[in-house]
């Protein structure tokens, strides 16, 4: 499928009726959704026929689209029951299968797959850990890289970088900067005073070190 196709699906996913700041609940945009995924797929093959997990898959975006990438099956996990509803209700929306939705937090996934590396392919857009979240982003890198046999795809904000890729490597995972991206964060809370603010954003391949 080619980018521009992709991303004209993904414009048909519903986002949060009702985005919980706790949670960091931001959609992630079509076209970076689509970004990721079609790089994933055209640069590296790391979507069709594989086995991808999607950490804090919220209201479907990245899961949905790897289905249209041709993944075999993707696990979806959110700990939100309402995001996972709004899920629910756009594959409906859109005819999509071979989507498996588990609701956990990010901390069980491990033990939900008894550590057994069935995952190729992890996705995610992870919360950026700023203010009462500070440090999930890092605690989904470190659950993907226990999981993933192939790669783990991922945003984080630019001004992070190196705290991310140093981390990474700790997690035995080695991260590229596949490019940096404008993140187009509209006002979704009462606080946010500004209609929409862009935010630097890196878009991170990590690979499993050897050895």
């Amino acid at each position: 499928m080619k980018l521009r196709h992709l991303e004209s699906h993904l414009q048909g996913v519903q986002g949060f009726d009702n985005p919980k700041v706790h949670l960091e609940q931001y959609i992630t945009r079509p076209h970076i959704a689509a970004c990721i995924l079609h790089t994933a797929e055209s640069n590296y093959g790391d979507i069709s026929g594989s086995v991808v997990l999607d950490l804090g898959c919220g209201c479907g975006v990245l899961s949905i689209g790897s289905v249209l990438m041709g993944c075999d099956i993707c696990y979806s996990v959110d700990i939100d029951p309402d995001a996972l509803d709004i899920f629910r209700s756009n594959c409906e929306e859109m005819d999509i299968e071979n989507v498996e939705m588990i609701q956990s937090c990010v901390s069980r996934v491990p033990m939900l797959f008894q550590q057994k590396r069935i995952v190729d392919t992890v996705v995610m857009n992870p919360p950026f850990g700023t203010k009462q979240n500070q440090g999930a982003d890092m605690k989904f890198l470190e659950v993907a890289s226990l999981l993933a046999t192939k790669a783990v795809y991922s945003l984080h904000k630019s001004s992070t970088r190196d705290h991310v890729l140093k981390s990474a490597k700790k997690f035995g995972l080695d991260g590229t900067v596949v490019a940096e991206l404008r993140y187009d964060l509209p006002a979704s809370y009462k606080f946010h005073k500004a209609k929409s603010k862009d935010i630097a954003v890196d878009f991170i391949r990590f690979s499993l070190l050897k050895g």
